[in-house]
């Protein structure tokens, strides 16, 4: 038995202690006795990657995916040291396969797998920092070489008498469940033919999928055994980092650029100040005529803003840092930063503003959804200089950190549902009686769940738009049933739930418009007519 209770393929290095103890690891994980789950974690790793990824049609795959290797990757794990981390990145995991799942993208598979990297460092004792994470994905190639390299060196040293005390411990309980489970078959006749017919089907599925099997894939499945074995024996050693709060200590001494931090914070708080009134007194609470330049002030205005953001971020990183920190005068501008952190934050709030004006304008769409989180996460880098300010964290804490809150919202675009927000704030609008986020609708791309929310405008008051909803909905349901009909639909691994509810109610509702007058007036193309009216009609309010 190993030091963890699990079951071992028993072999021990030279000179190893006997026993049955196993040595401590010199070289990480990759030295650590070979553990029977490891073996079965490994193969089923390989198995799983094979179904869902190289034969998979669709997201659905990789949705599985995600979440059966996170399992397989505790299962297997050599010395599982589970940081903290583990507990946050789980429900991610979770979350992620969900959104695949429901209607997935290339963005989500892509951060499926950086999840799964993450996974593997928290398993091993190491928190998952960004930077830290690109270390340990680009050792899986060498880790993997080790770990391949001591399975073989292991199996190598199994001798004649325990390899065959080994098999005997395996075939001995393996036959006897075999004989005696074949008699209680035999004397049930509805059990010899119900698994006489499971027996035929498992040998037919396993013909069909030995046939299809290529060169290909072979390759594939080395590859991914290999990396398979990095993750579950990664080098730990190499990218082992001191994680504690990085507090910087200093000698007290006097900074020679106290003077000019003092003094360049004076006079961005007097220019803030004064901006932030002008921000007042033109933008809010007015109602803006027709002409006003939308796409100047709310657009193009509110990024120049969240640059200042970002410069005002940096600034305050590089001012507290250094010889600064020791200066016996850091308590005056600590007060001066915290003047014109909440002026920056009364600038986050005008950004957010502009944003609002923009989209009361003409409606919501992923543009404007990617603008929010990005000042949020802006938003999110500038607390976190505040904090760091407060309590004297380094400049490695800070970019660690900031990176995990930029990767937050990445992750938050790619699981939430966007485009179903997009529609609904915008069919909401429409139906309410204004007509411009048509615009949106008529002249962006949106995903199947954004299909969904656009159903109730078939009913819309407006003629125009209902048409062209109605046009562009029974063009989706024809492309639908096109797809549908392939083959590669066909796999469970192309699976979305998303599309199967959108499927069923467009059939349902296409009984509303395929009666009605619009379908006949054009004997070419009823369909691109009105969708084609529709747009320009839209167009208006771009």
């Amino acid at each position: 038995m190993s030091e963890t209770g699990d079951d071992v393929l028993e072999f021990i290095d030279d000179g190893g202690p006997q026993g049955g103890q196993v040595p401590p690891p010199i070289g990480g994980a990759s030295s650590a006795t070979v553990l029977f789950r490891e073996i079965v974690a490994l193969i089923l790793l390989v198995l799983v990657c094979d179904l869902t990824i190289y034969r998979s049609t669709g997201y659905a795959g990789p949705g599985v995916l995600f979440l059966v290797a996170p399992l397989l990757l505790w299962l297997g794990t050599v010395r599982r040291k589970c940081e903290n981390s583990l507990w946050v990145l789980i429900p991610l995991l979770v979350s992620l396969s969900a959104r695949l799942l429901w209607c997935g993208s290339f963005l989500a598979i892509v951060l499926g797998f950086a999840l799964l990297v993450l996974f593997a460092m928290s398993l091993a004792g190491l928190r998952p920092y960004l930077t830290q994470a690109v270390v340990f994905a680009s050792q899986l190639i060498a880790a993997g070489y080790r770990g391949l390299h001591h399975y073989f060196r292991t199996l190598s040293r199994f001798s004649p008498a325990i390899l065959r005390t080994q098999l005997f411990a395996v075939v001995l309980p393996t036959v006897t469940l075999f004989v005696f489970a074949t008699i209680f078959v035999m004397a049930n006749p509805d059990l010899v033919k119900s698994f006489g017919e499971n027996i035929a089907w498992i040998a037919d599925s396993i013909d069909n999928w030995l046939q299809q099997f290529q060169f290909t894939e072979i390759l594939f499945c080395a590859c991914a055994g290999w990396l398979a074995t990095g993750l579950l024996r990664p080098i730990v050693s190499q990218h082992q980092a001191i994680d504690h709060h990085d507090v910087v200590t200093n000698a007290a001494a006097k900074s020679p650029y106290y003077d000019a931090y003092r003094n360049t914070l004076a006079v961005v708080i007097g220019l803030f100040a004064f901006y932030l009134v002008f921000e007042f007194q033109t933008l809010w609470f007015r109602k803006f005529p027709d002409g006003f330049h939308y796409s100047g002030y709310a657009h193009e205005g509110a990024a120049w803003l969240t640059v200042a953001l970002g410069l005002a971020t940096l600034m305050l990183s590089l001012i507290f840092r250094g010889t600064i920190l020791a200066d016996r005068r850091l308590s005056r501008l600590r007060s001066l930063s915290w003047i014109w952190s909440i002026e920056n934050l009364l600038l986050a709030v005008a950004v957010f503003n502009r944003l609002s004006i923009y989209i009361g304008f003409n409606g919501m769409t992923r543009m404007r959804v990617v603008g929010m989180l990005g000042v949020a996460s802006v938003v999110g880098g500038f607390l976190l200089v505040l904090r760091k300010i407060a309590c004297n964290h380094g400049f490695t804490w800070l970019i660690r950190r900031q990176l995990w809150t930029v990767a937050f919202a990445v992750f938050l675009y790619a699981v939430l549902p966007v485009d179903s927000f997009v529609n609904q704030f915008n069919v909401n609008r429409i139906m309410a009686g204004d007509p411009r986020p048509s615009v949106q609708i008529g002249w962006h791309p949106t995903s199947n769940e954004g299909f969904l929310r656009l159903l109730p405008l078939i009913d819309c008051g407006d003629p125009i738009i209902k048409d062209g909803i109605r046009g562009m909905l029974d063009e989706k349901l024809f492309q639908l049933e096109t797809e549908l009909a392939s083959e590669q639909s066909q796999s469970w691994t192309a699976k979305q739930f998303a599309t199967d509810q959108l499927v069923d109610q467009l059939r349902t509702a296409k009984t509303k418009w395929t009666t009605d007058r619009w379908w006949s007036r054009s004997t070419f193309s009823p369909r691109q007519d009105v969708i084609e009216k529709f747009r320009k009609y839209a167009y208006q309010w771009y």
